[in-house]
Protein backbone atom coordinates (compact mmCIF):
# COMPACT_ATOMS: atom_id res chain seq x y z
CA UNK A 1 0.00 0.00 0.00
CA UNK A 2 1.62 3.54 -1.47
CA UNK A 3 -0.49 5.66 1.29
CA UNK A 4 0.41 5.79 4.78
CA UNK A 5 2.57 3.11 4.92
CA UNK A 6 4.80 2.79 8.12
CA UNK A 7 8.12 0.94 7.84
CA UNK A 8 10.38 0.67 11.16
CA UNK A 9 9.96 4.50 11.20
CA UNK A 10 6.63 5.61 13.17
CA UNK A 11 3.78 4.49 14.69
CA UNK A 12 1.21 7.43 14.47
CA UNK A 13 0.03 6.35 17.78
CA UNK A 14 1.43 4.33 20.95
CA UNK A 15 -0.69 2.32 23.37
CA UNK A 16 0.04 2.42 26.75
CA UNK A 17 -1.98 -0.02 28.79
CA UNK A 18 -2.98 1.02 32.28
CA UNK A 19 -5.98 1.03 34.53
CA UNK A 20 -6.95 0.76 38.34
CA UNK A 21 -9.93 -0.05 39.70
CA UNK A 22 -10.81 -1.03 43.65
CA UNK A 23 -12.05 -4.62 42.30
CA UNK A 24 -10.15 -5.20 39.59
CA UNK A 25 -11.43 -8.95 39.58
CA UNK A 26 -15.55 -7.89 39.03
CA UNK A 27 -15.10 -6.96 35.41
CA UNK A 28 -12.22 -9.39 34.53
CA UNK A 29 -14.29 -12.45 35.85
CA UNK A 30 -17.28 -11.24 34.66
CA UNK A 31 -15.96 -11.28 31.03
CA UNK A 32 -13.36 -14.02 31.53
CA UNK A 33 -10.82 -12.23 30.93
CA UNK A 34 -6.83 -13.03 31.53
CA UNK A 35 -4.29 -10.43 32.41
CA UNK A 36 -1.36 -11.17 29.86
CA UNK A 37 -3.01 -11.08 26.29
CA UNK A 38 -2.67 -13.98 23.88
CA UNK A 39 -0.94 -12.13 21.78
CA UNK A 40 0.39 -12.48 17.77
CA UNK A 41 2.66 -10.44 16.14
CA UNK A 42 3.11 -10.30 11.65
CA UNK A 43 4.40 -7.87 9.17
CA UNK A 44 1.61 -6.91 6.80
CA UNK A 45 0.22 -3.96 4.58
CA UNK A 46 3.93 -2.16 4.67
CA UNK A 47 3.57 -2.68 8.58
CA UNK A 48 4.32 -4.18 11.57
CA UNK A 49 0.32 -5.70 12.42
CA UNK A 50 -0.05 -6.79 16.53
CA UNK A 51 -3.28 -8.28 17.88
CA UNK A 52 -4.03 -8.88 21.52
CA UNK A 53 -7.04 -10.59 22.58
CA UNK A 54 -8.32 -10.36 26.35
CA UNK A 55 -10.71 -12.95 27.02
CA UNK A 56 -9.69 -16.91 27.82
CA UNK A 57 -10.26 -19.80 25.47
CA UNK A 58 -10.17 -17.63 22.67
CA UNK A 59 -6.29 -17.79 21.08
CA UNK A 60 -7.50 -19.72 17.82
CA UNK A 61 -8.89 -16.66 16.95
CA UNK A 62 -5.64 -14.87 16.13
CA UNK A 63 -5.02 -17.67 13.00
CA UNK A 64 -8.78 -16.20 11.50
CA UNK A 65 -8.39 -12.79 12.28
CA UNK A 66 -4.92 -12.89 10.82
CA UNK A 67 -6.05 -15.02 7.87
CA UNK A 68 -8.71 -12.36 7.46
CA UNK A 69 -5.90 -9.60 7.14
CA UNK A 70 -3.84 -11.46 4.59
CA UNK A 71 -7.22 -11.98 2.71
CA UNK A 72 -7.83 -8.50 2.08
CA UNK A 73 -4.47 -7.41 1.76
CA UNK A 74 -4.17 -9.74 -1.55
CA UNK A 75 -7.21 -7.77 -2.74
CA UNK A 76 -6.10 -4.62 -1.66
CA UNK A 77 -2.54 -3.73 -2.79
CA UNK A 78 -2.09 -1.59 -5.89
CA UNK A 79 1.28 -3.01 -7.27
CA UNK A 80 0.35 -6.61 -6.18
CA UNK A 81 0.32 -8.51 -9.12
CA UNK A 82 -3.52 -10.54 -8.98
CA UNK A 83 -4.75 -8.13 -6.59
CA UNK A 84 -8.28 -6.83 -7.26
CA UNK A 85 -7.11 -2.93 -7.14
CA UNK A 86 -4.28 -3.43 -9.43
CA UNK A 87 -6.72 -5.24 -11.86
CA UNK A 88 -9.00 -2.54 -12.11
CA UNK A 89 -6.24 -0.08 -12.67
CA UNK A 90 -4.74 -2.45 -15.62
CA UNK A 91 -7.70 -1.97 -17.15
CA UNK A 92 -8.37 1.52 -17.09
CA UNK A 93 -10.34 3.45 -19.75
CA UNK A 94 -10.84 -0.77 -21.19
CA UNK A 95 -13.44 -2.75 -19.31
CA UNK A 96 -15.11 -2.40 -15.75
CA UNK A 97 -14.01 -5.19 -13.69
CA UNK A 98 -15.90 -7.81 -11.11
CA UNK A 99 -14.60 -7.11 -7.77
CA UNK A 100 -15.39 -9.00 -4.14
CA UNK A 101 -17.87 -7.80 -1.84
CA UNK A 102 -15.32 -6.16 0.76
CA UNK A 103 -13.56 -4.05 -2.62
CA UNK A 104 -16.77 -2.87 -3.72
CA UNK A 105 -17.27 -1.71 -0.73
CA UNK A 106 -14.11 -0.41 0.39
CA UNK A 107 -14.51 1.78 -3.46
CA UNK A 108 -17.89 3.02 -2.66
CA UNK A 109 -16.54 4.18 0.88
CA UNK A 110 -13.79 5.60 -0.68
CA UNK A 111 -15.40 7.95 -3.40
CA UNK A 112 -18.06 9.05 -1.09
CA UNK A 113 -15.17 10.35 0.79
CA UNK A 114 -13.44 12.24 -2.25
CA UNK A 115 -16.80 13.70 -2.97
CA UNK A 116 -17.17 14.66 0.96
CA UNK A 117 -14.11 16.50 0.74
CA UNK A 118 -14.07 17.96 -2.62
CA UNK A 119 -11.24 16.52 -4.55
CA UNK A 120 -8.62 17.28 -1.65
CA UNK A 121 -8.61 13.76 -1.22
CA UNK A 122 -9.26 11.61 -3.78
CA UNK A 123 -8.97 7.47 -4.46
CA UNK A 124 -7.79 8.24 -7.92
CA UNK A 125 -4.50 9.07 -6.77
CA UNK A 126 -2.77 6.58 -7.68
CA UNK A 127 -0.83 7.76 -10.70
CA UNK A 128 1.05 10.71 -8.29
CA UNK A 129 1.94 8.73 -4.95
CA UNK A 130 3.21 5.88 -7.80
CA UNK A 131 5.23 9.53 -9.41
CA UNK A 132 6.76 10.45 -6.11
CA UNK A 133 6.54 7.01 -4.86
CA UNK A 134 7.67 8.04 -1.30
CA UNK A 135 8.47 5.26 1.13
CA UNK A 136 10.19 3.13 -1.22
CA UNK A 137 14.07 2.75 -2.54
CA UNK A 138 13.24 4.84 -5.71
CA UNK A 139 11.41 7.40 -4.38
CA UNK A 140 12.22 10.78 -6.45
CA UNK A 141 11.29 14.28 -6.87
CA UNK A 142 9.47 14.48 -10.22
CA UNK A 143 10.22 17.04 -12.45
CA UNK A 144 7.22 19.27 -12.64
CA UNK A 145 6.09 18.35 -16.40
CA UNK A 146 5.67 14.64 -15.24
CA UNK A 147 3.41 15.80 -12.00
CA UNK A 148 1.47 18.24 -14.80
CA UNK A 149 0.83 15.51 -17.62
CA UNK A 150 -0.63 13.11 -14.50
CA UNK A 151 -2.47 15.39 -12.89
CA UNK A 152 -5.44 15.17 -15.28
CA UNK A 153 -6.02 11.29 -14.07
CA UNK A 154 -6.72 12.18 -10.35
CA UNK A 155 -10.66 12.56 -10.72
CA UNK A 156 -12.95 10.58 -8.42
CA UNK A 157 -15.85 11.48 -10.49
CA UNK A 158 -14.53 9.36 -13.40
CA UNK A 159 -14.69 5.82 -11.19
CA UNK A 160 -17.89 4.20 -12.39
CA UNK A 161 -19.40 1.59 -9.77
CA UNK A 162 -21.91 -0.75 -10.65
CA UNK A 163 -23.39 -1.80 -7.47
CA UNK A 164 -26.00 -4.62 -8.73
CA UNK A 165 -23.09 -6.76 -10.63
CA UNK A 166 -20.54 -5.33 -8.34
CA UNK A 167 -18.02 -3.42 -11.48
CA UNK A 168 -15.93 -0.78 -11.10
CA UNK A 169 -14.93 1.30 -14.14
CA UNK A 170 -11.90 3.49 -14.94
CA UNK A 171 -12.74 5.86 -17.61
CA UNK A 172 -9.58 7.20 -18.42
CA UNK A 173 -6.81 4.99 -19.26
CA UNK A 174 -3.57 5.40 -17.26
CA UNK A 175 -6.25 6.36 -14.26
CA UNK A 176 -4.68 4.65 -10.90
CA UNK A 177 -7.08 3.67 -7.59
CA UNK A 178 -4.69 3.74 -4.57
CA UNK A 179 -6.73 3.13 -1.47
CA UNK A 180 -3.76 3.61 1.28
CA UNK A 181 -5.38 6.30 2.75
CA UNK A 182 -8.47 4.30 4.02
CA UNK A 183 -7.48 0.62 3.59
CA UNK A 184 -6.19 -0.29 7.06
CA UNK A 185 -8.91 1.69 8.72
CA UNK A 186 -11.39 -1.02 6.53
CA UNK A 187 -9.65 -3.80 7.55
CA UNK A 188 -9.41 -2.72 10.87
CA UNK A 189 -13.15 -2.10 11.47
CA UNK A 190 -13.53 -5.91 9.61
CA UNK A 191 -11.19 -7.54 12.23
CA UNK A 192 -13.19 -5.93 15.28
CA UNK A 193 -16.14 -7.63 13.32
CA UNK A 194 -14.72 -11.02 13.07
CA UNK A 195 -13.63 -10.44 16.36
CA UNK A 196 -16.99 -10.06 17.93
CA UNK A 197 -18.70 -12.90 15.60
CA UNK A 198 -16.27 -15.20 17.51
CA UNK A 199 -17.12 -14.03 21.02
CA UNK A 200 -14.36 -11.36 21.69
CA UNK A 201 -15.26 -8.87 24.04
CA UNK A 202 -11.81 -7.08 25.11
CA UNK A 203 -8.88 -6.84 22.69
CA UNK A 204 -6.35 -4.36 21.11
CA UNK A 205 -5.99 -4.35 17.40
CA UNK A 206 -2.91 -2.11 16.03
CA UNK A 207 -2.13 -2.11 12.42
CA UNK A 208 1.27 -0.28 11.84
CA UNK A 209 -0.49 2.83 14.14
CA UNK A 210 -4.33 2.25 13.12
CA UNK A 211 -5.40 1.45 16.67
CA UNK A 212 -8.92 -0.14 17.97
CA UNK A 213 -9.38 -0.69 21.52
CA UNK A 214 -11.97 -2.89 22.12
CA UNK A 215 -14.13 -2.96 25.43
CA UNK A 216 -12.39 -1.90 28.57
CA UNK A 217 -8.93 -2.48 30.23
CA UNK A 218 -8.72 -5.38 32.48
CA UNK A 219 -9.01 -3.75 35.57
CA UNK A 220 -12.60 -2.33 34.17
CA UNK A 221 -11.60 1.40 33.77
CA UNK A 222 -11.05 2.67 29.14
CA UNK A 223 -8.03 2.07 28.10
CA UNK A 224 -5.18 4.58 28.07
CA UNK A 225 -4.54 5.83 24.89
CA UNK A 226 -1.00 8.01 24.34
CA UNK A 227 -0.83 10.04 20.65
CA UNK A 228 2.97 9.97 19.46
CA UNK A 229 5.02 12.99 18.87
CA UNK A 230 5.67 13.26 15.09
CA UNK A 231 8.89 14.65 15.96
CA UNK A 232 10.44 12.26 17.72
CA UNK A 233 11.43 8.44 17.66
CA UNK A 234 8.95 5.48 18.02
CA UNK A 235 7.17 5.37 21.76
CA UNK A 236 7.35 8.94 22.38
CA UNK A 237 4.03 10.67 23.22
CA UNK A 238 2.93 13.81 23.67
CA UNK A 239 -0.28 13.18 25.17
CA UNK A 240 -3.00 10.68 26.61
CA UNK A 241 -6.72 10.21 26.34
CA UNK A 242 -9.03 7.84 27.43
CA UNK A 243 -10.93 5.48 25.22
CA UNK A 244 -13.09 2.20 24.89
CA UNK A 245 -14.74 0.48 21.57
CA UNK A 246 -12.84 3.37 19.50
CA UNK A 247 -10.48 3.78 16.45
CA UNK A 248 -7.67 5.72 16.74
CA UNK A 249 -5.32 6.72 13.99
CA UNK A 250 -3.39 9.81 13.02
CA UNK A 251 -1.75 11.32 9.77
CA UNK A 252 1.50 12.82 10.23
CA UNK A 253 4.24 14.43 7.61
CA UNK A 254 7.08 12.37 9.48
CA UNK A 255 5.72 9.03 9.04
CA UNK A 256 7.25 8.36 5.42
CA UNK A 257 9.31 11.16 3.48
CA UNK A 258 11.96 12.15 0.91
CA UNK A 259 14.48 14.64 1.61
CA UNK A 260 16.03 16.72 -1.61
CA UNK A 261 18.74 18.92 -1.64
CA UNK A 262 17.88 19.63 2.23
CA UNK A 263 14.27 20.20 1.56
CA UNK A 264 12.14 17.58 2.93
CA UNK A 265 8.78 16.57 0.78
CA UNK A 266 6.44 14.27 3.15
CA UNK A 267 4.12 11.28 1.51
CA UNK A 268 0.62 12.91 1.83
CA UNK A 269 0.32 14.95 -1.11
CA UNK A 270 -2.28 17.48 -2.70
CA UNK A 271 -4.18 15.84 -5.57
CA UNK A 272 -5.11 18.87 -7.16
CA UNK A 273 -1.38 20.20 -7.69
CA UNK A 274 0.68 17.15 -6.80
CA UNK A 275 3.12 18.53 -4.01
CA UNK A 276 2.51 17.49 -0.55
CA UNK A 277 0.52 19.64 1.52
CA UNK A 278 1.84 22.71 2.99
CA UNK A 279 0.35 23.84 5.78
CA UNK A 280 1.50 23.86 8.85
CA UNK A 281 0.01 20.87 9.97
CA UNK A 282 2.63 18.00 11.72
CA UNK A 283 -0.15 15.50 12.43
CA UNK A 284 -4.42 14.78 12.78
CA UNK A 285 -5.93 12.47 14.94
CA UNK A 286 -9.17 10.98 14.93
CA UNK A 287 -10.80 9.14 17.41
CA UNK A 288 -14.15 7.62 15.95
CA UNK A 289 -16.31 4.62 16.42
CA UNK A 290 -15.21 3.21 12.58
CA UNK A 291 -11.18 3.33 11.56
CA UNK A 292 -12.45 3.73 8.16
CA UNK A 293 -13.73 6.94 9.31
CA UNK A 294 -10.40 8.35 11.13
CA UNK A 295 -8.16 6.64 8.78
CA UNK A 296 -10.00 8.75 5.40
CA UNK A 297 -11.15 11.89 7.65
CA UNK A 298 -7.17 12.53 9.61
CA UNK A 299 -5.88 12.31 5.56
CA UNK A 300 -9.10 14.95 4.55
CA UNK A 301 -7.92 17.09 7.94
CA UNK A 302 -4.87 17.17 6.69
CA UNK A 303 -6.02 18.57 3.77
CA UNK A 304 -7.71 21.18 4.98
CA UNK A 305 -5.35 22.50 7.17
CA UNK A 306 -6.09 23.50 10.58
CA UNK A 307 -8.84 25.89 10.62
CA UNK A 308 -11.02 24.75 7.59
CA UNK A 309 -9.95 21.21 9.31
CA UNK A 310 -11.89 22.15 12.93
CA UNK A 311 -14.55 23.87 11.20
CA UNK A 312 -15.18 20.05 8.82
CA UNK A 313 -14.78 18.30 12.09
CA UNK A 314 -17.32 20.23 13.85
CA UNK A 315 -20.12 19.51 11.93
CA UNK A 316 -19.58 15.84 12.27
CA UNK A 317 -20.88 13.98 15.22
CA UNK A 318 -19.35 11.01 17.19
CA UNK A 319 -15.84 12.34 15.99
CA UNK A 320 -12.89 13.64 17.47
CA UNK A 321 -9.82 15.20 16.41
CA UNK A 322 -6.31 16.13 17.49
CA UNK A 323 -3.98 18.82 15.61
CA UNK A 324 -0.67 19.05 16.27
CA UNK A 325 1.20 22.07 14.41
CA UNK A 326 4.36 22.17 13.26
CA UNK A 327 5.38 24.71 16.14
CA UNK A 328 4.14 22.28 18.67
CA UNK A 329 0.57 23.79 19.33
CA UNK A 330 -2.03 21.03 19.76
CA UNK A 331 -5.54 22.06 19.03
CA UNK A 332 -8.67 19.70 19.62
CA UNK A 333 -12.09 19.51 19.29
CA UNK A 334 -14.77 20.03 21.87
CA UNK A 335 -15.35 16.71 22.73
CA UNK A 336 -11.49 15.98 24.04
CA UNK A 337 -11.53 19.04 26.40
CA UNK A 338 -11.64 17.28 29.45
CA UNK A 339 -10.07 13.65 28.09
CA UNK A 340 -7.08 14.59 26.53
CA UNK A 341 -4.13 15.49 28.82
CA UNK A 342 -1.05 17.15 27.40
CA UNK A 343 2.43 14.88 28.74
CA UNK A 344 5.35 16.55 26.88
CA UNK A 345 5.98 19.91 27.99
CA UNK A 346 7.02 21.05 25.14
CA UNK A 347 3.70 20.78 23.36
CA UNK A 348 0.85 23.35 24.56
CA UNK A 349 -2.30 24.28 23.84
CA UNK A 350 -2.95 26.60 20.92
CA UNK A 351 -6.81 26.50 21.82
CA UNK A 352 -6.41 28.64 25.24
Amino acid sequence: MNNKVIIFILLAIILIITGCSNDPETHAEKLNLIENPYKQTEFLLGTVVTIKIYDEGKEEVLGLVFDKIEELDQKITADEEGSEINTINDKAGEEAVNVSEDIFQLITEGKNYSEVAEGSFDITIGPLTKLWHIGFDDARKPEQAEIDEILPLINYKKVELNEKNKKVFLKDKGMRMDLGAIAKGYIADEVVQLLKENGVTTAIIDLGGNIFVMGNHYSGNPWTVGIQDPFSGRGDTIGKLKASNKSIVTSGIYERYLEVDGVKYHHLLNPKDGYPFNNKLASVSIISDKSIDGDALSTVLFSKGLQDGLDFIHELEGVEAIFIMEDKTIYTTDGLTDNFEITNEQFTFGNE
